[in-house]
């Protein structure tokens, strides 16, 4: 298939991309460079372009004769969210009707959708199913909820085949290590501890340690970048039979915060200052996936499953680029 990846120079597209060629597909890489990194690339095809340009979207999905979307390039800060709500409501909503309005302009009805674990908020019940209530608590996860909400009716209305995957913690490197976690500034948890190993970052801050959890820190769960991609493949394949897909994409184990930079510790080889301060408003103390549902409809499964496989390919990625991509 001709796959136009929107966000592709990005964390998840770029793994997303280069695993779409290496299983035969075309992807074209649609992106405004604004968080990607041309470095990410590759040799594929690329389209320099912003989603609010509704003429050059129509353009290169009629250009290349684009058979399916998938669509990476929203905001993820929850905390700028906060303070930008109306930022995201822009980038992550309007733009991504902008697009959808191009897809159904051209005849292009295949959509995945990267959603996220925060359409759920602060659930009572762990681990998450995709029935848990959505109720986010913050305009990053109700920016996301809104689209879905968006895809469904446009596929009620026959004009779309979409799938949306609810990710837990993206992390890792993938495509053997070549492409891995280049956030400016960087925010997820995993290569800031990585960050504090190199001697990046005087210290590793843990954001509370008096949680209900066995150590007190919070519990979340993490899944490899090369299994959240193959999951991507998979629903992708399964939207020539079906319409509406919505799948939870976790390892459905969780890794404590004090867990985590313990295993950070035995990959590198190298001890680090950790601080501990006080809670951040709105992290719940456990979250965790029930994925059952991708892996029975889907037949998908994790290769990654153990947190040190996780960290020993990170690790590797920011060896090899110790101050990021070389843009």
């Amino acid at each position: 298939m001709k796959v136009l990846v929107c966000g592709g120079a990005g964390y998840i597209g770029s793994n997303m991309t280069a695993m779409l060629a290496g299983e035969g597909h075309e992807p074209i890489v649609f992106d405004n460079l604004s968080k990607g990194h041309k470095a990410a690339l590759g040799k594929n095809e690329f389209v320099m372009g912003d989603l609010a340009d509704y003429e050059l979207l129509v353009k290169t999905l009629n250009r290349f004769k684009i058979d399916a979307v998938m669509h990476f390039a929203a905001f993820i800060e929850v905390g700028e969210s906060v303070k930008e709500p109306l930022r995201y409501y822009y980038n992550n909503v309007s733009n991504t009707q902008n697009l959808l309005s191009a897809m159904e302009d051209t005849g292009v009805e295949k959509f995945v959708f990267s959603s996220t674990a925060a359409v759920y908020g602060m659930p009572e019940q762990i681990p998450i199913t995709e029935d848990t209530p959505k109720s986010p608590i913050n305009p990053y996860g109700e920016t996301k909820w809104t689209v879905e909400r968006m895809c469904h009716w446009q596929s009620q209305a026959g004009k779309l085949r979409y799938a949306a995957l609810r990710y837990f913690n993206a992390c890792g490197a993938g495509d053997n290590c070549r492409l891995g976690e280049d956030h400016r500034p960087e925010s997820h948890l995993i290569p800031l501890i990585i960050q504090a190993a190199m001697g990046k970052r005087a210290d590793i801050k843990i954001y509370g340690t008096d949680y209900p959890t066995p150590d007190g820190t919070c519990i979340r769960d993490y899944i490899h970048i090369e299994d959240l991609c193959r999951a991507h493949l998979l629903a992708l394949n399964e939207l020539s039979k079906n319409c509406e897909l919505v799948y939870n994409l976790g390892n459905g184990k969780g890794y404590s915060v004090k867990e985590v930079i313990e295993t950070v510790k035995t990959v590198s080889g190298k001890d680090f200052k950790v601080s501990a301060t006080g809670r951040r408003p709105g992290d719940p103390p456990v979250l965790t996936s029930d994925a059952a549902k991708a892996k029975k409809e889907l037949g998908w499964k994790t290769r990654f499953g153990e947190l040190e496989k996780i960290v020993e390919t990170a690790w590797k990625w920011h060896n090899k680029y110790p101050n990021g991509y070389p843009d």
